[in-house]
């Protein structure tokens, strides 16, 4: 997967941002952040506080939704797309590598566009997302099929 996918003019997906990416984005007129990390996730250069802190610096809109796949829920997702709607834009939505923050963005855009399922992770896909989780994948279908049916 690439380091960070374009979605479309309002969103950018990709992987933990480095303090100095944070201020390239600021400086690129970026707006907003959406971290999903948890907090106790390994091999995370930049707390989810810490990030927060910079980026209020930087002037970015910051959230912070810790997202564990062992807990996701709709409900997580619903919270997820409701953010996604107000913050300022563009914005990133990120995690470690960007599956996560791929998974929760194309749910929200398939749900938009009335999509099937299993049509959300062939759009994914066509756009560079890697969907080798099959738990991860299964939660996309099963949530934007819920949605849209």
């Amino acid at each position: 997967m690439p380091d960070r996918i374009r979605i479309n003019d309002e969103i950018i997906v990709g992987a933990q941002p480095s303090e100095a990416e944070l201020k390239a984005m600021a400086d690129g007129k970026t707006k907003s952040v959406i971290n999903l990390r948890t907090e106790d996730e390994e091999m995370q250069p930049i707390s989810p506080e810490e990030e927060g802190r910079i980026a209020g610096e930087l002037g970015l809109e910051y959230v912070s939704i810790p997202v564990s796949m062992e807990k996701a829920d709709a409900e997580l997702v619903d919270r997820f797309c409701k953010e996604l709607k107000t913050v300022a834009k563009p914005v990133f939505v990120h995690c470690r590598l960007g599956k996560r923050a791929g998974a929760f963005v194309m749910m929200d855009q398939a749900v938009q566009k009335g999509m099937s399922g299993k049509n959300a992770i062939q759009a994914a896909e066509d756009m560079g997302f890697e969907c080798d989780q099959e738990a991860l994948a299964a939660f996309v279908k099963d949530y934007v099929n819920e949605r849209t049916s």
